[in-house]
């Protein structure tokens, strides 16, 4: 077993009868309603081709679906997260080819992803790789890690959300030297920028987000996914709209059965058990 839980046992057979997104993208499911989303292309450093892509819309989209389901850890492994798209894949395109891949279709179901998502960050966090990281909640990213938008080195700019993910994460000032430099930032230097969330010793990446997505998916799930649609609304929303929002959302829970049952569990000092009722 590797570090994720994932058998490095299976069988040659098994492996060559896969298709190539199952082989591309590993997804195991843990006890306390914890998914893993690895990425699973280390011959070509994860980059993100198009039938991962596709493996990863997919995927999200099932995992949203699961009841199941409450926190999803996504990861390159512990050697890289993703070094970019797949530029063999793009080199002879045109402009209709590319429109016609509609990018913004395939990622909506991790945007759109009502579960919280950690990103398990360790060494490269390119391009795609850096954009994929960006569509998570949470990131938490090895001492060893970087992150970079080089698109601009060959001839293009980032295009999945990289320019506006990046300059509401970080700022404008940050966010231009690490656009137009292509030049990569360091995990700490991401941290202090606000990029990351968390920086830990590299073999401690996967251990610390499967800790943080344990403790998440032992809370109300529906409190969750109110508190992650609220913060991502509101974020281009006016304060007035983001704070009735806020509001609405904080009056609605008061109807819930986890909100009874977590009162009264503090009132009664004991632990709560959350159903998402």
């Amino acid at each position: 077993f590797n570090s994720l839980g994932i058998p490095m046992s299976a069988s040659l057979s098994a492996i060559e009868n896969m298709d190539t997104a199952q082989r591309e993208l590993l997804v195991r499911h843990q006890d306390h309603g914890v998914a893993i989303v690895q990425l699973n292309r280390p011959e070509a450093t994860n980059a993100l081709s198009l039938s991962l892509q596709a493996a990863l819309s997919r995927t999200f989209a099932e995992l949203s679906a699961d009841a199941s389901v409450r926190c999803i850890v996504l990861t390159g492994g512990d050697k890289v997260f993703a070094a970019g798209g797949d530029i063999k894949s793009m080199n002879s395109c045109g402009p209709i080819e590319i429109m016609k891949r509609h990018t913004e279709r395939v990622w909506a179901p991790i945007e759109k992803c009502p579960k919280p998502i950690i990103a398990a960050v360790c060494g490269y966090a390119f391009g795609g790789g850096a954009e994929l990281a960006m569509h998570c909640d949470i990131i938490i990213a090895g001492r060893g890690a970087s992150f970079a938008q080089p698109e601009i080195r060959i001839g293009i700019m980032p295009g999945i959300g990289g320019t506006q993910r990046l300059v509401r994460a970080v700022g404008k000032f940050q966010a231009m030297r690490i656009l137009l430099t292509g030049k990569p930032v360091s995990a700490e230097e991401a941290y202090a920028m606000g990029l990351v969330s968390l920086v830990c010793a590299d073999d401690q990446v996967i251990p610390e987000a499967l800790k943080m997505a344990k403790l998440i998916a032992n809370m109300p799930p529906l409190a969750v996914e109110q508190i992650k649609e609220v913060v991502i609304a509101g974020m281009d929303a006016s304060l007035d709209a983001a704070l009735m929002l806020e509001r609405k959302a904080n009056q609605i829970l008061f109807a819930t059965r986890d909100q009874k049952e977590g009162m009264n569990a503090f009132i009664e000092k004991r632990q709560p058990v959350f159903k998402g009722e």
